[in-house]
């Protein structure tokens, strides 16, 4: 597949569609979206034009029929994921999808598990797997720079959502008494499954949601301010296999910038700590100190790491997705296998099952899940 411009057929024209998905398709070379769909022909249709897409769609089916289209890119709300994604997998093509894979562990285990069976490449959206910092923070830990690791803390966070009047994005549940995730749905997928790549599994974790913001705005309610019981800031602490110690956070109401992360490795050898917020101009920062030198130093990043589309002072959302999509694109031409498909969805949302089941059992939660 040398040389190959992959054709894409991309699900979904909502504001990250056309904020992060479509400009990184736009920038990469070997990769052209020739088709979208969404329910809302108007929204469809006002993204064709900005993005300069030849067709649009509102029923995924016919899109998914067109024998000219490489790959799917699933970009929806998260309720339609799961229907998405397995419509994908019996056309047989590779599939990019946002997190969550599904609204649950037990459909995100399914599709991983049909991807396997039909040999289809698939990729999540796990973002900051594709930040430089990350990866560069990922080789050191490889190559034993950091020693044995001992405590791992994280935070992913930002205050989105501390405006009540800010239109949520999550119908409440049916039962008012049980707590729906929020943070950890759309915050902390992306703290867990960095942490599971650079770390290993985890072997058991506990947790604690709370609903700070009682009421709000809901989008897909028409924007009805009501009483919600969604969570909004999630604490919780784990174990790994290899017997590190984690703590970790999630918020939307947390003050700071975007997108918010930071984690810190602590282990025998060295410490680091990565910081994705974007301040100033500067995307992302990578620190590290020593037993014998302990105030923490920054670190070159390689700019082999970086995309080749990067420039100083690019957004963060530029510079992670450009890498994200050319991964994939590359991956696919190459005949390889991503490293973050559909079983690395899977194996964060089983994490986030799991501190949701300890937050309302009140206990320890051991994974795998049974």
């Amino acid at each position: 597949m040398k040389n190959k411009c992959l054709k894409v057929g991309l699900l979904g024209a909502g504001s990250w569609a056309q904020r992060a998905h479509l400009p990184a398709f736009q920038r990469c070379d070997n990769a052209q979206v020739i088709a979208i769909c969404d329910h809302d022909s108007k929204r469809g249709q006002e993204a064709a034009r900005r993005f300069g897409i030849p067709d649009v769609y509102t029923d995924h089916h016919e899109l998914m029929e067109r024998s000219d289209i490489d790959v799917f890119d699933i970009v929806t709300s998260a309720a339609a994921h799961y229907a998405l994604a397995r419509d994908a997998l019996n056309v047989g093509k590779p599939i990019l999808c946002e997190k969550p894979l599904a609204t649950t562990y037990q459909e995100a285990r399914l599709l991983a598990q049909q991807a396997g069976v039909k040999k289809v490449k698939t990729k999540m959206g796990f973002t900051f797997r594709h930040s430089p910092a990350i990866r560069f923070m990922k080789e050191l830990i490889d190559d034993g720079f950091v020693g044995d690791i001992y405590h791992v803390n994280g935070f992913e966070q930002n205050s989105q959502f501390l405006d009540p009047m800010t239109p949520f994005r999550w119908n409440p549940g049916n039962d008012p008494n049980i707590m729906m995730p929020g943070s950890l749905e759309e915050y902390a997928s992306h703290l867990i499954d960095v942490a599971l790549w650079l770390i290993g599994d985890l072997k058991s974790v506990i947790g604690h949601m709370q609903n700070h913001i009682t009421v709000r705005r809901i989008r897909d309610l028409g924007n009805k301010l009501m009483r919600i019981n969604i969570e909004d800031g999630c604490m919780f602490m784990g174990e790994f296999v290899n017997g590190a110690q984690a703590m970790f956070q999630s918020s939307f109401i947390a003050i700071g910038g975007y997108p918010g992360l930071e984690l810190r490795v602590y282990g025998s050898k060295c410490a680091l700590i990565v910081c994705l917020v974007e301040e100033f101009g500067v995307a992302e920062s990578l620190k590290a100190a020593t037993p014998d030198k302990v105030e923490f130093v920054p670190l070159q990043i390689p700019t082999r790491l970086s995309p080749v589309t990067s420039s100083p002072n690019q957004s963060w959302i530029d510079l992670y997705f450009d890498s994200l999509i050319q991964s994939f694109v590359n991956d696919i031409i190459a005949d390889r296998e991503s490293y973050d498909g559909f079983t690395a969805g899977a194996k964060s949302q089983e994490v986030q099952e799991a501190i949701s089941r300890s937050h309302q059992e009140k206990r320890w939660v051991s994974l795998p899940l049974k």
